[in-house]
């Protein structure tokens, strides 16, 4: 299961009006009228593809409750390694370019997640219904077959349209609990395309999120939650198919890549001097991505190295090209050139790329109307990140000051995460808050410190050293 590093009481306050936050930052609420009339209609008929692959054992892994399945997998053994079967929700199917959908699609972005419910990308009878791949329901797919050898390399990659059903419906806990058959090899796969991450020098931090969940009584506690290791083993295989679809654009000349820099030496330099102060082994040679990857979040003086490291990965973008690929073509963080295509019911951008996977894999090329959307994107995903985060942020600050209001002045034990010129992040060890705190204190250390404000009208918490 997901580790809970600390859990706050729940809030016995009056219910906490997180639609006033969506109201907040725009986030959209209803589905226009015609919207919805187009997705009842091609909800009612689900376009299927002519290649049958209901044969394969398909099952999702989503959270408990989820019904937006974008991705179902199956893993095999083969003569020289494994092969990996992903089949992928196909949005595509359903929403044409310059549809009703479409467009309003292009508006949202991404699905929008708060405490009290979601906003979805799309109309729920798709992304809840005709187009999520619900177990025991016949549904369009983009199905890859992505073939690896024995060290977990890529040997040889297929993908085209099928009809596919799920077989059953997984969370992450009765996976790590009892693993079922289909994915027996999930934790062999996993690990081997976890050290080929590394050999790639890819960095992944795994630093805990701050999150907002319902408690006990009906009222929300804010948690810090690590991902569990069956959470990781399936993001690799949800990686392995960026990276796959990353390939298939560069070597066709199109496509929308998810890009990051590579580290700044300068910031590598930096977190390198940092690491004796905070207890952590640098070995000579050792990339960051090996350092980080031994390190326990849990640990204070670990948790505050491992906030330092996020300064290695800043700087993501999504790319559009189409003729000759970026100067600069590679995601820092996955360690080679990756494209987001696994989550086509939350994120506009993984439909189009999927299109344009598609198409590549057949032999052809992408439609002029899907190029020429091409370049809009990268702008219309910034500002739905920006929106996202604004929204969760905001959510969390709400939170941890009404859990807080009315204690000012008491004393709490934290540890401290980064410090500025003038100001400090520390992160209380008693409850799931992150706040700033005045003064210039020491990463790693743990210290007391005083609450001085903590305002849910401003959503703002604030601490000093006591």
């Amino acid at each position: 299961m997901a580790r809970v590093l600390k859990v706050s009481a729940p809030l016995d306050s009056a219910p906490l009006d997180f639609a006033a936050v969506r109201a907040e930052f725009d986030v959209p609420t209803d589905f226009p009228a015609e919207v919805l009339a187009e997705a009842d209609r091609v909800a009612a008929d689900p376009p299927l593809p002519e290649h049958d692959a209901t044969d394969l054992p398909l099952v999702t892994i989503d959270p408990p409750g989820a019904r937006d399945l974008d991705q179902a997998m199956h893993l095999a053994r083969t003569d020289g390694g494994y092969r990996v079967s992903y089949a992928i929700a196909d949005v595509g199917a359903f929403v044409p370019l310059g549809s009703a959908i479409d467009a309003e699609a292009r508006r949202r972005g991404q699905t929008v997640y708060c405490p009290d419910g979601r906003t979805p990308l799309h109309p729920p009878q798709l992304s809840e219904g005709a187009a999520s791949l619900l177990p025991g329901e016949l549904r369009p797919a983009a199905l890859w077959t992505i073939d690896l050898d024995a060290e977990g390399e890529v040997t040889a990659v297929d993908l085209r349209r099928a009809r596919v059903r799920s077989r059953a419906q997984l969370d992450y806990a009765s996976v790590g609990a009892d693993v079922p058959p289909e994915l027996e090899l999930l934790p062999e796969i996993g690990r081997l395309l976890q050290a080929r991450a590394r050999d790639r020098g890819a960095i992944e931090l795994g630093t805990p999120s701050q999150e907002v969940e319902a408690g006990p009584d009906g009222g929300w506690t804010v948690v810090f939650r690590g991902q569990s290791d069956v959470e990781d083993w399936n993001a690799q295989i949800s990686l392995l198919t960026g990276r796959c679809a990353a390939r298939l654009m560069l070597d066709g000349g199109v496509g929308v890549l998810r890009t990051l820099p590579p580290a700044d030496p300068g910031a590598i330099a930096a977190l390198r001097r940092l690491a004796p102060g905070l207890g952590v082994d640098w070995p000579d040679g050792a990339t960051p991505g090996e350092v980080i990857a031994g390190l326990d979040p849990a640990q204070p003086r670990h948790a505050a190295f491992l906030d330092a490291a996020a300064s290695l990965l800043r700087g993501a973008a999504y790319t559009a090209f189409d003729g000759t690929p970026p100067a600069e073509p590679g995601h820092g963080g996955v360690g080679g050139p990756y494209a987001h295509v696994t989550a086509p019911l939350r994120r506009l951008v993984d439909r189009f790329g999927t299109e344009v996977c598609l198409a590549l894999a057949a032999g052809g090329q992408p439609s002029a109307e899907l190029r020429a959307a091409l370049p809009e994107l990268p702008a219309l995903m910034a500002a739905s990140d920006r929106r996202t985060h604004a929204v969760e942020r905001a959510v969390v600050d709400l939170v941890e000051a009404t859990l807080l209001a009315g204690r000012v002045g008491e004393v709490f034990d934290a540890v401290v995460l980064d410090t500025e010129e003038k100001r400090s992040t520390v992160v209380l060890t008693d409850l799931a808050v992150q706040a700033r705190c005045d003064g210039r204190l020491t990463p790693g250390d743990r210290v007391r410190v005083r609450l001085t404000a903590a305002d849910p009208a401003t959503r703002a918490v604030r601490f000093e050293p006591a």
